[in-house]
This record gives C-alpha cells, sequence and structure tokens, in this order.
C-alpha cells in the first residue's frame, strides 16, 4: 500500500513537473534553431535563440487565437511567425512595416512613409563581427561578393547585406493592413519574404527572437 502510494505520488510530481515545462513552452519561451542564411549576418545558419511568446500577449491554449495583447510589434524587432503559405513552417525575418505604413523598395533601398531609411557603410569591422557567408572561408573573400551596410529602423541599427550583380526585386509601394506586418531578411538577395508572399497576420506570431543562447560560430 506504501508502495502503490509512493508510486502514485511520483506519477503526480512528473505530471506536473510536465504541465509545468509544456506551459513554459506554450505561452512564455520557446527555443528556436536559425533554418537558412536569410538573416545574416544578423543571424547565422544553425544559430539557437530564445524566443519570447509572452511579450505580444497571450493566446488561447492550443489556438493562433489572442486571449490579450501587451506590446505591439514594432519595426526593426526580429520576430518569428507561421508562414503565411505553407502553416506547418516557421520563419524568422524582422518587421519593417507595421499597420497603416506605406512601404516601397526599389534599388536596394527601403522606404517607409515616402521616407528611405538612413544606411551606411559599416565603419569599422566590429560592426560585422557577426558576418558569415556560407561557403565563405573569409571576410575578404565575401567582401568581393557582397555590399554590407548598416541600416537604421526603428531607431535601431543593424547591419544587410546586398550579394553584387543581383537582379534588384522592386515591390510597392503597398499599404501594410490593420492586423498586419511587413517583414523582410537582412540578407537581402537570399530572402523569401513579404516582398514574395505578402504580409504576415498578426496571429501567426509566435514570439520575439531575443538572444542566441549557442552560436554556430
Amino acid at each position: 500500500m506504501r508502495r502503490d502510494s509512493k508510486s502514485i505520488k511520483q506519477f503526480t510530481s512528473f505530471l506536473l513537473t510536465l504541465a509545468f515545462a509544456l506551459s513554459i513552452r506554450w505561452g512564455v519561451a520557446e527555443a528556436y534553431v536559425i533554418p537558412s542564411g536569410s538573416m545574416q549576418p544578423t543571424l547565422l545558419v544553425h544559430d539557437h535563440i530564445f524566443v519570447n511568446k509572452w511579450i505580444y500577449g497571450v493566446r488561447v491554449p492550443f489556438s493562433s487565437k489572442w486571449l490579450v495583447h501587451f506590446h505591439k510589434p514594432q519595426r526593426g524587432e526580429v520576430i518569428v511567425f507561421k508562414d503565411p503559405i505553407h502553416s506547418g513552417i516557421f520563419l524568422i525575418k524582422r518587421i519593417v512595416g507595421i499597420p497603416g505604413d506605406e512601404i516601397r523598395y526599389t534599388s536596394n533601398h527601403l522606404f517607409i512613409n515616402g521616407v528611405a531609411l538612413e544606411t551606411h557603410a559599416p565603419k569599422s569591422s566590429q560592426e560585422l563581427l557577426n558576418f558569415q557567408e556560407l561557403g565563405m572561408e573569409n571576410l575578404e573573400i565575401a567582401d568581393d561578393q557582397h555590399e554590407h551596410l548598416i541600416e537604421s529602423v526603428g531607431g535601431h541599427g543593424h547591419a544587410v547585406l546586398h550579394r553584387q550583380g543581383m537582379d534588384d526585386r522592386e515591390v510597392g509601394p503597398l499599404i501594410v493592413p490593420e492586423d498586419s506586418l511587413f517583414v523582410m531578411g537582412d540578407h537581402r538577395d537570399n530572402s523569401f519574404d513579404s516582398r514574395g508572399w505578402g504580409f504576415v497576420p498578426r496571429e501567426n506570431i509566435l514570439g520575439q527572437a531575443v538572444f542566441v543562447w549557442m552560436s554556430c560560430s
């Protein structure tokens, strides 16, 4: 009888621990592995990141519907979201347009509400510290094939890459609808994003990428 009672307590403890772990993963935070080079040089292929699922609100359990909204997604934030075309795939991109914004992309320049985003060439190698291109053994080789710029969006600077000789993908002007976002990868010529498949519904957002806990570099 005592042995049965002990087994029940152990099983109950296991269920509570499992429920706690699942609730954390469902509503608070989740690990995510970068699957492609679309966010280089900010995030590298196979980087492991944590995604804050709590920052934008609380969902109905096992649903995409929101119970309550907290922080509104802002320009410049990097988010993980459900692919608008293939629902079983999750993508990671940077928000560049929020509801009501007019977006235009031409000649490798991004315009928000008619104003081109400020860009400048890196002032030092420190600004490209995280740069790594697949198949490239050093920065000098990569420099021959890419233009590196520091772009400012949402008041924060981040590195972007343009592959030399690639055809420009012109988009817009487009107006971002309510409860939707316009997103792009930092590797502008190696990213299938809102320029190709359109806007991201807010209900598709998994959460905000907050930090890299293990880098492939």
